[in-house]
This record gives C-alpha cells, sequence and structure tokens, in this order.
C-alpha cells in the first residue's frame, strides 16, 4: 500500500484494508490534525533554474511561479503560478468546526493523498435514510483541495451505502450539490458554506431518487445495455466491445457477487445495477495503489464515470 493513505484518521469503521490511524468519536480538531497527517503547512518559495554560459552555473529566478512544499520534511508539492491562493491542510479541518459543535456535523475521515498534492476532510451531516429490507444510505459533506491545480477547493454532498461504503455524489437535477473555488480567488468557508445551502433541500431530492431506482425493476436485457452505456461504446456489437471486462465485473456484482447486491432495495433493481458500478470503480477497478483509487473514485475518472452511471439509471427509471 502507499505511504500516503496511511497519512489519515478516521472513526468508527476500520477503512481501506485496515491503514491509518482509528480515534474514538468526539475529538477536537487539533486531534484530528496530527493523526490525519494534517499538522504541517503549505510554505512557498521562489522558482530557481540553472543556467550555464561561460563559467560556471547560473541560478536566475523565474518571477511568475512559485514552488509549493511542506514545512515538515521540506518536501517539494508542486510548480504554481504566482496568483495561485493556497488552502492550508488546518483550513480544511477548520471548514468544519462550527458544523460540528453547533451544525450537528461529525468527522469521520481526514488525510492527506498522493504526499500532500491532495487534502480531504469527510464528515457526516446526520441525515440517513432506509431503502427496502434495512438498505442504509447516510449522507455526507466532502470537503477536499489541491496543492498542484489538479482539483478546486470542492465542497461536495457524498452519500455512503452502509453495507458496502460505495460512495456516489449527490448530483440532483442539473446540480452536482457541490461548491467549487478555483486557487485563482480566495477561498471563502463562510460563503462556500452559505452556496450550499446544508439543507435538507438536496438530501430530500436524492432520497427521491435512490427510491425510484430501488423500486425500479430491471431484466438483463436492459442491464447489458445500460452497462454498455455507461462502460462501453453504444456503437459497437457486444462481442466488439472494448471494455468487455469491466462490463462483466460489474454485471456479476449486480447478479449476486457484490456486497449488498441481494437486499429487496438492491436485487434485479436499477439501484442495484447503479450500486455494481459504484462497488466497481470504489473497490475493484485497477488503480496504482489504494490512494490512486480514492482519488479517481471521489475527485477523477472513477467519480465521472459513477455520475455518468447515475443518470443513466435515473433514465432507466423515469
Amino acid at each position: 500500500m502507499a505511504h500516503e493513505v496511511q497519512t489519515m484518521a478516521y472513526v468508527d469503521a476500520t477503512p481501506w484494508h485496515g491503514l491509518g490511524n482509528q480515534l474514538t468519536p468526539k475529538q477536537p480538531l487539533e486531534v484530528w490534525r496530527k493523526e490525519a497527517g494534517m499538522d504541517w503547512q503549505i510554505k512557498e518559495t521562489e522558482v530557481l533554474y540553472s543556467v550555464s554560459g561561460g563559467v560556471g552555473l547560473h541560478l536566475q529566478s523565474h518571477p511568475d511561479s512559485k514552488v509549493l512544499f511542506r514545512s515538515d520534511t521540506l518536501a517539494p508539492l508542486s510548480v504554481v503560478s504566482n496568483r495561485y491562493k493556497v488552502v492550508q491542510p488546518a483550513d480544511v479541518l477548520e471548514f468544519y468546526r462550527d458544523l460540528v459543535s453547533a451544525g450537528g456535523f461529525e468527522l469521520e475521515t481526514a488525510g492527506v493523498l498522493k504526499g500532500g498534492k491532495k487534502l480531504w476532510a469527510l464528515a457526516k451531516t446526520g441525515q440517513e435514510t432506509l431503502l427496502r429490507g434495512n438498505d442504509r444510505v447516510k449522507a455526507y459533506l466532502l470537503l477536499a483541495t489541491s496543492c498542484d491545480g489538479t482539483l478546486c477547493t470542492t465542497a461536495q454532498f457524498t452519500s455512503v451505502r452502509v453495507v458496502c461504503n460505495n460512495t456516489l455524489h449527490m448530483a440532483v437535477g442539473d446540480t452536482r450539490g457541490a461548491v467549487k473555488v478555483p486557487h485563482s480567488t480566495q477561498f471563502d468557508p463562510q460563503a462556500v458554506k452559505q452556496a450550499l445551502g446544508l439543507g435538507l433541500s438536496h438530501w430530500e431530492s436524492f432520497v427521491s431518487n435512490m427510491r425510484q431506482l430501488a423500486e425500479r425493476k430491471i431484466n438483463k436485457f436492459e442491464a447489458m445495455n445500460y452497462l454498455v452505456s455507461v462502460l462501453g461504446d453504444e456503437q459497437l456489437p457486444l462481442n466488439e466491445q472494448p471494455n468487455t471486462k469491466a462490463i462483466q465485473n460489474v454485471l456479476a456484482l449486480f447478479s449476486g457477487s457484490g456486497q449488498g447486491s441481494n437486499m429487496p432495495s438492491a436485487a434485479g433493481t436499477a439501484w442495484g445495477l447503479l450500486n455494481g458500478i459504484t462497488e466497481y470503480v470504489d473497490q475493484h477497478r485497477r488503480a496504482r495503489s489504494a490512494d490512486y483509487r480514492l482519488d479517481s473514485a471521489w475527485f477523477g475518472p472513477g467519480a465521472a464515470l459513477k455520475e455518468r452511471a447515475f443518470h443513466e439509471a435515473l433514465k432507466l427509471a423515469a
């Protein structure tokens, strides 16, 4: 396992093959900072480069860029524009302070990916629902940022299906339930919270969609067409699909091998089909390491794939 995944803390169930530091609930943010590996700062310095000319080497500065590095290890993080606005590791956790103290939120995981290039914290909102057969789904708020320009500072509502820990961003209608702040502008936590709303509207709409998917029965023909539309190429016949292995893997998860696939809400339904995709992305899709898989599932191609799968499932249930 990659070292980066170990720089995280969590409460409740042990995630990602037991890596990370387990905390008892209700710990102060200062403890989270230390145990999540976020008790350092992002520092910056000018970019210097060497030029050979005449005798010896000469160092020149590049005034339009700066180097970001860790204060604890001095390890470099990235080279960015001088206009790049940094969000510190402590800022990610501080975002939740008033939500935890007065809003009923509870931090569940926080940590560092790729040596500090990405930072995140995930908190339970206190909202949850039960689908048929005691299939529990909880609502979370994820805040993440990057030091290398690969991710805006993003606050995102996310659902977690308890039986399998699969995640799905709470896309509702034309909104993704997210607020994104580019690094060209200053991160304003209160403005982000106001823009999110932090109310029940996103969750209630999302629950309605989940219930609709759990009621929609799917036959094998519909399941295969859905998987081709999400994972393959609809212009090609089934025996020429470029992603046959992935399609077969998800079909097997949907057909009984997936976690929670035999629950009444999921067995033979559009909800079960969607969860075949989410389990494949979150737990089975090939990745260089656990932290790369998490990065993809939350922020990268995996997240985009799950969003497409969700919207295609809603088409089936319409």
